[in-house]
């Protein structure tokens, strides 16, 4: 039998209905639990860069960092929308940066959504990551 995968729009219609579970996954056994526990998000936080790279801040994680651990919990994940944290400045530049970053962790991470941080400054980013 297959799992039925929660999507952005059931994420979207959930609002002011229900509340959401939200946990955060950074390898392939973390995600196995967190994807039973019945989690309806499963956000890969760029926080791994302390917890799992011994890093001393959120800075210094990469994409390539990143999509390795993407991956590992996309592997793991059947059920609940996977979402990736995308670095400092992994967007901030351009709006052809966002979509090619962004791409890359709905491509070859299979994530099915990304977060980005920054307000009004990352608007357009925002907007071209959606159409793409």
């Amino acid at each position: 039998m297959q799992v039925k995968r929660i999507t952005a729009p059931a994420v979207t219609a959930a609002k002011g209905e229900r509340k959401l579970v939200v946990l955060t996954a950074y390898d392939y056994s973390s995600a196995l639990f967190v994807d039973k526990s019945g989690a309806d998000i499963t956000l890969v936080g760029d926080s791994l860069a302390m917890v799992m790279l011994g890093h001393e801040d959120t800075l210094s994680v990469t994409v390539d960092e990143m999509l390795h651990h993407v991956k590992a919990v996309t592997r793991g994940n059947e059920r609940s929308l996977v979402v990736a944290d995308m670095p400092f400045l992994s967007y901030n530049g351009s709006v052809d940066q966002a979509i090619e970053n962004a791409g890359r962790f709905i491509k070859e991470g299979k994530a099915q959504a990304v977060k980005v941080e920054g307000g009004r400054a990352v608007v357009p980013q925002i907007e071209a990551m959606v159409l793409a």
